[in-house]
Formats: structure tokens, sequence, C-alpha cells
């Protein structure tokens, strides 16, 4: 009964809902001086919807793009997608999901300055973040051949992309986050946004307490 409620939550994006308006509260608290853009590949482990192989890990994977503050606090992802696809799969519409949450929030993108890696190279993202007023700190990828190219790269400030390695390490600490276990995909992206939450709450609190 329990998970029968859970699951019609996920599917009205009750948790996507709370998260969004948890936001809007504490926006204050954000350091959005700059975020991290970074793709993560979750073992499924029941197969389910928007599953499949992924070669490096051997194994059958969800893929989720997430976005995280310079504290490393996950604030929006994208919509997942089988684990088959790179990060640049479908990307237009994935980044816009990802800002989309911030809008939604009241947050404004225009000037925010965002790390990626070399897998997020692309013209279609760095034209998409330039329509939103993103500065896109993106390190170049050597294979597309395009390192002579004119683009801003910040060599210091995507040396701060480490931050988001401690997100992985916190969203991991979830056990139905660290391996997928549910099929539908709308139950896993409750789950994350309920692990945002827990997080959020967490650092929010903290930041209450040392002012």
């Amino acid at each position: 009964t329990i998970f029968g409620h859970y699951r019609k939550w996920c599917e009205l994006e009750v948790w996507k809902s709370c998260w969004i308006e948890l936001l809007k509260t504490h926006k204050s608290k954000l350091d959005l001086s700059s975020g991290d853009l970074d793709g993560s590949h979750t073992t499924a482990l029941r197969g389910g919807q928007e599953v499949g192989y992924q070669g490096r890990k051997k194994r059958k994977t969800t893929n989720a793009i997430y976005l995280t503050d310079r504290q490393g606090l996950p604030i929006a992802m994208s919509e997942p997608v089988s684990g088959n696809h790179n990060d640049l799969f479908d990307i237009e519409a994935q980044f816009q999901e990802i800002v989309g949450t911030l809008e939604e929030a009241e947050i404004s993108v225009d000037g925010l300055f965002v790390n990626a890696d070399a897998g997020f190279d692309s013209q279609k993202l760095r034209d998409k973040c330039e329509a939103k007023g993103i500065i896109a700190n993106i390190c170049l990828n050597k294979r597309n051949g395009n390192t002579d190219a004119d683009y801003y790269f910040d060599e210091k400030l995507y040396k701060e992309r480490y931050a988001i390695e401690r997100t992985n390490a916190w969203m991991d600490s979830f056990r139905s986050l660290l391996n997928r276990f549910d099929t539908t995909i709308t139950s896993w992206k409750g789950f994350n946004f309920l692990a945002f939450i827990v997080i959020g709450l967490k650092k929010f609190h903290k930041i209450e307490k040392s002012r």
C-alpha cells in the first residue's frame, strides 16, 4: 500500500515539485558562482524502462545527467535514458529539462558558469548554453578535431569539478540509487528527487546553524 502511494506520487511528479519548492525557499543558500554538469550510469539489477547495455561497465545501466552547485549540492537532473546512450544523447532536450527545473524554482541561469568534461563537448550544447546566457566551461574533446577552436575555457575553474565527485559519493550512500532496483522510470526519478531533498535539507540546516 505504501509503495502504491509512492508510485502514484511519482507519476504526478510530487517529489520533483517538493524539491522545486525547497529550492525556491532556500535558493539564497545555493552557491551559484559556478556549477558542474556530469553524467552517471547506474546499474539496473532488475531491468525495466530505459535500461541498456553499457560497454564500459559491462552491465545494463540507466544514464542521467546531473547539475550541482559549487558546493556539490545536486539541484537538477535530466530525463533518464538507457545506458547504451552517451551523455550527449538528445542533449538539447535533456539540458532544457535541467534548466527548466531551475527556472521553475525562479533561479536565474543568466551568467552562470557551468563546468563539463570532454564528453559534453558538442556545438549543440554550447549553442543551448549561449541561448540561456550560460557560460559553458567545457573541456575540449580532442577526438572532435576542434582543438584549435576559440572556445572559452578556464582551466582553473575546471579543476573545481572535483566537487561533483563528492556529490556522487553522497548519492551512492542511498542504496536505491547505488543500484537501480525499481523497474519504472517515474519511481527511479522519484528516488533521485528524494535524495536531493534529504541532501538539500541537511545542507540548508547546516548553513542556517553556521549563521
